[in-house]
């Protein structure tokens, strides 16, 4: 159902849209280096790590999840 190579493209494309290194966005959410690459290659994030990435890009886990096509939907 959820795929994390999907996620992993996301949050770059969401990144990239919203001008935001990924370096400095996993030191800000305290994550490690190699956090982009695990999603890359099949490993799962907790859920904690996922929201403090949803939280610094301004979007919402669903969106990041493609659960829904608004990148707003976390400020209904």
């Amino acid at each position: 159902m959820y795929n994390s190579h999907n996620l992993a493209i996301k949050i770059k494309s969401v990144a990239k849209e919203r001008k935001k290194v990924i370096k400095n966005m996993l030191e800000t959410c305290e994550l490690g280096s190699n956090t982009m690459s695990a999603l890359y290659h099949g490993k799962a994030i907790a859920f904690d790590s996922l929201a403090k990435i949803a939280d610094y890009l301004d979007c919402s886990v669903d969106y990041l999840l493609g659960r829904t096509d608004n990148p707003d939907s976390h400020k209904l």
